[in-house]
């Protein structure tokens, strides 16, 4: 079994920056990567970015340049840097632990709770 757990939502005027973390415990040696997944109401949950173990990294076209993704693996947490954020990146914002192969990402069933982040115009 795999546990996460997000944190560090909130509500930030556009423009403004945020920072998740995602703390990965239990089978952590079962999954090589952690992708960040966000959720807006009425739409499909859709991958934002991802890191590997070896910190390979994908991003979601709407993102580039703005979010990043980092890992400490000392303390087997994923961070999600979210800068310049804008309306539309209001969301409810998930983990989940996968496998990351030749740039592509694949999910597990392994979630976290999620973390809503609200991004005022």
């Amino acid at each position: 079994q795999v546990q996460l757990v997000e944190s560090g939502g909130g509500l930030v005027q556009a423009g403004g920056s945020l920072r998740l973390s995602c703390a990965a415990s239990g089978s952590i040696f079962s999954f090589n990567a952690i992708g960040w997944y966000r959720q807006a109401p009425g739409k499909q949950r859709e991958l934002v970015a991802a890191i590997s173990s070896g910190r390979s990294t994908i991003y979601a076209d709407s993102v580039k340049g703005r979010f990043t993704v980092s890992r400490d693996n000392a303390k087997n947490t994923v961070y999600l840097q979210m800068n310049s954020l804008k309306p539309e990146d209001t969301a409810v914002y998930y983990c989940n632990a996968g496998k990351y192969y030749s740039g592509s990402y694949s999910q597990y069933g392994y979630w976290g709770q999620g973390t809503q982040v609200t991004v005022s115009s």
